[in-house]
């Protein structure tokens, strides 16, 4: 057994830095873990953003697009499929919350085996499903 290994980052592309910041500390609540600035692998500028969910886990690396390749890719990470789950203890106070904060739901809270189920968009429209207990 390996011990000692966990994700820590995830990168999301983003089309914006401070858009993207917005989005995940104000309407998911995530919070803020980096703004550095940082170069790219050529020495150009650019941002190290880093959030994560409330009390720590893998966190969000939210990267500005660079080039038209990345550019292609913000909002389509994971082919149009759901990439990204957000678990939450209370699903309808959350579901709410986040329909206030003006996060677009394109699927109606359901119910599955595995728990309650909504599919939402981020900034960049990425789909995240939004889960929590039955």
């Amino acid at each position: 057994m390996i011990t000692g290994m966990r994700i820590d980052l995830v990168t999301i592309v983003v089309d914006d830095y401070d858009r993207a910041l917005e989005f995940f500390t104000g309407a998911l609540r995530f919070e803020p873990a980096e703004d550095s600035p940082s170069l790219t692998n050529d020495g150009r500028p650019k941002r190290w953003v880093v959030v994560r969910p409330p009390g720590g886990g893998t966190g969000l690396l939210l990267a500005r697009a660079d080039g038209e390749r990345q550019r292609a890719a913000v909002g389509d990470q994971v082919a149009g499929r759901v990439g990204f789950f957000l678990r939450v203890d209370d699903f309808d106070a959350a579901h709410r919350r986040m329909t206030a904060a003006g996060v677009e739901f394109v699927t109606a809270p359901r119910t599955e085996p595995y728990g309650r189920i909504a599919v939402f968009l981020d900034v960049a429209g990425n789909r995240w499903d939004l889960l929590g207990p039955a």
